[in-house]
């Protein structure tokens, strides 16, 4: 079992949990990933190492909640224990080296993107950070970007906050005017980090994508995390979950894999509704 240390609703769908588990959070690195279950009857899901302390034995997640397993873990409360929580899992991020880099992260992917700014900033690489929301009530981790970015860009898409616009416009904006990067890493709504990948393409800026979000059981066995890359005029198939969560954004076909992450959507709607059914008859 695995004891809930802290919890924190950052907002009204997207919780930070801080998980006991000190042989993860010992080994843990930015880009990789847990498999947890919250009973010993539930799913398994795989969440992104969002944090790790490893003097306090404890790693930190952040999930949205948008499925059955999601609702579940978000009702469990510090001091309570979840079954299993499995890792680290999937190849870290490779940032060693790079001098400038540029992290854009969109939504819930911020969470992701966020440990990979605090490495590249505690390396002593110089980071730019940009990170959207749709709007002001579901803006998260602003203050963590801060303390680890050299530059930070707060988009919203309805100029509820900050500045109006999605995380291409100050991107095609430092681009344009000669700014120059190693590379740029993406985390995010699949349509952001294509067009995130489009934006710095005429400029040959290399650009790392992750692909947690296509990512379901995490093992590759369910193939649910496929993916087609064009490597050299070739297509090449992977797991994002085995071979990945990162791949060369030029090589990846989002289309599809879009395509593909849009077929369990209504499954995860139903399991919501599902189980928040269940708590609101156990509540009367």
């Amino acid at each position: 079992m695995y004891k809930v240390v802290r919890k924190k609703v950052l907002n009204p769908t997207v919780t930070q949990m801080e998980i006991l588990a000190p042989l993860v959070a010992k080994k843990a690195k930015p880009g990789q990933f847990i498999i947890l279950r919250v009973n010993e009857e539930g799913e398994r899901i795989p969440l992104t190492v969002a944090g790790t302390n490893p003097e306090e034995g404890t790693v930190k997640i952040i999930f949205q909640i948008v499925g059955g397993t999601t609702e579940l873990l978000n009702h469990v409360n510090e001091g309570e224990s979840i079954t299993d929580f499995v890792g680290p899992l999937g190849v870290p991020t490779h940032i060693s080296g790079k001098k400038k880099v540029c992290v854009v992260g969109g939504g819930v992917g911020c969470a992701i993107a966020m440990p990979i700014a605090q490495a590249l900033h505690a390396q002593g690489t110089h980071v730019t950070s940009i990170i959207g929301f749709r709007s002001k009530d579901i803006v998260i981790l602003e203050d963590e970007f801060k303390a680890c970015s050299d530059v930070l860009h707060v988009m919203t898409d309805d100029g509820s906050y900050a500045r109006q616009g999605n995380v291409c416009v100050p991107l095609n904006e430092m681009l344009s005017a000669g700014e120059t990067f190693d590379e740029i890493i993406t985390i995010g709504p699949l349509i952001m980090m294509k067009f995130v990948v489009a934006a710095a393409k005429p400029y040959n800026v290399p650009v790392t994508a992750s692909m947690n979000p296509i990512m379901i059981d995490g093992t590759g066995m369910c193939g649910g995390c496929r993916l087609t890359l064009n490597v050299d005029g070739k297509k090449v198939t992977k797991f994002a979950c085995v071979d990945g969560p990162d791949f060369n954004g030029y090589e990846i076909d989002f289309d599809e894999a879009m395509s593909r992450g849009r077929m369990y959507s209504d499954f995860e709607r139903h399991a919501h509704e599902k189980v928040c059914n269940l708590f609101k008859k156990e509540a009367k």
